[in-house]
């Protein structure tokens, strides 16, 4: 009896310390998930590149020491995270792959709906809301069986406001709304009554979205907010600003968003290309076309590198989806028909969805030439009677102004004439713009027949023939430097 007792208290001295370290194994987990998940979300938030992937580095060293799996998968996830806000598509795909293959085989439902919610995300940057949505469906199903945590918590707005996003873009109106409202319910941050406002700025309810700009404006005001999401916000309220001709107010707000572009485009570029399509939208409303033209531009070549990034990666998708075909089609001859049918299906539906991309991309950057073009002309036109004005005040900025818009024929002079001084450069320009000796005669405030003399002087400068009109050489020269 004596030592069945003592076998009873070894087997339950043995569960307890088993049960200990267990406890004492998961706490430690749990802390490494937490210094992790909130140090790698500040250092990217502040756009802080170099840090950020120095701290994943080093949890990924002490994930290797502890055997765990889940943490490495948490560091691969991290960086795939921010390959998709910088952009970085393919590189993204990369990180997801070794993230999803790390978590397997886990019961972590934090980790999994995490996994699931960045790549929801990565979707919806491919502009493909379908599986955006799906994969974000999965989020939530593994949050709603993870163990609650302040990680747990965090998360779960952030799930509602992707799913708003999502649906706000598929054109399911009120289960977007629903879902940004539930994430304000559950946060209220400056980003979430951002979102707020920004769906009702989308549906073009400005009263309603100014509502929910005030309440950002106070958040972020007395609530701390890291860079991107306080870009985030003046970039709303700019959007806000310029719906309701409020141009001045419009112009800090997103002039406040591109000076915090600066710190975090390393981390976040992808944001900055709406920012600079709301400038260009307000500088046409204030009637400033050269600024108007300037940050067009900027928004057509950020999405032009956006649109390649997508491309690429699609194309990587699809390249990888036939090698695996073939793979397995050694493995399973008998299959090999409808492998090679799924294959054809596969090529087939990625053809289609990229071929439908294009043409809409095809259609937008139409639109986008248009408008660049219209407002390119608008500004040179603008410019030309700036510089004609000059000439007919003989005001001495004439040249410089003149060489900022045609470098090219300036450039075309000296290289006939590289010892042409300001003066006869000065002459030319005028004859390029069309006037003629008496017009010049006037506004120089000489004798015609001394504008005579010059046009003779410049004929001889120049080597332009005695029967070529001198008119007709300058506007020749202007094309063949076109």
């Amino acid at each position: 009896m004596k030592k069945i007792t003592i076998y009873t208290l070894c087997i339950g001295l043995l569960f307890f310390v088993i049960s200990c370290n267990q406890k004492s194994r998961d706490k430690e987990r749990e802390v490494f998930d937490v210094s992790l998940m909130n140090q790698s979300a500040n250092l990217q938030l502040s756009g802080k590149y170099e840090e950020f992937i120095r701290l994943n580095t080093e949890y990924l060293k002490k994930a290797a020491k502890m055997k765990y799996q889940g943490g490495k998968a948490l560091c691969y996830l991290n960086i795939a995270g921010v390959n998709v806000s910088a952009g970085n598509y393919e590189k993204a795909l990369f990180f997801f792959n070794k993230t999803e293959n790390d978590l397997i085989n886990s019961e972590n439902g934090y980790h999994k709906s995490i996994f699931y919610n960045d790549y929801s995300l990565y979707f919806s940057h491919l502009k493909s809301y379908d599986k955006a949505i799906k994969y974000n469906d999965k989020a939530f199903y593994y949050l709603k069986n993870a163990k609650e945590t302040d990680l747990v918590k965090k998360l779960l707005p952030r799930l509602y406001v992707n799913r708003g996003i999502y649906f706000a873009w598929k054109g399911w109106k009120g289960t977007s709304l629903k879902s940004f409202l539930k994430a304000n319910a559950l946060e209220n941050s400056a980003y979430t009554n951002c979102m707020v406002a920004q769906y009702y700025l989308f549906m073009h309810q400005p009263e309603r979205a100014g509502l929910y700009i005030t309440q950002a404006d106070k958040k972020m005001l007395s609530q701390k907010t890291t860079d991107v999401e306080s870009l985030w916000v003046y970039y709303t309220m700019g959007y806000y600003y310029n719906e309701v001709n409020n141009l001045d107010e419009a112009e800090k707000a997103l002039t406040k968003a591109l000076e915090i572009n600066i710190k975090t485009k390393s981390t976040y570029s992808s944001h900055i290309s709406e920012v600079y399509k709301a400038l260009s939208d307000l500088y046409k409303k204030k009637n400033d076309e050269n600024k108007a033209y300037y940050y067009l531009e900027k928004y057509m070549k950020e999405e032009g590198r956006l649109d390649s990034e997508r491309f690429a990666t699609m194309n990587k998708s699809t390249d990888d989806f036939i090698s695996e075909m073939k793979k397995e089609s050694d493995w399973h001859k008998n299959d090999l028909p409808l492998l090679i049918a799924l294959s054809i299906a596969a090529i087939t539906i990625s053809g289609i969805y990229v071929q439908k991309i294009i043409k809409n991309l095809r259609a937008k950057k139409r639109s986008l030439k248009q408008e660049t073009d219209e407002l390119k002309n608008y500004v040179f036109n603008k410019k030309m009677k700036e510089i004609t004005e000059l000439a007919r005040k003989n005001d001495s900025s004439f040249l410089k102004k003149f060489k900022e818009i045609n470098p090219d024929f300036i450039n075309a002079l000296l290289a006939i004439n590289p010892d042409l001084e300001n003066s006869e450069l000065t002459f030319c320009a005028m004859l390029k713009l069309g006037f003629s000796s008496k017009e010049i005669a006037d506004y120089t405030f000489v004798q015609h027949k001394s504008v005579q003399q010059k046009k003779y002087r410049i004929r001889k400068r120049l080597n332009i023939q005695g029967d070529e009109d001198i008119y007709d050489f300058f506007a020749h020269l202007k094309k063949q430097n076109d």
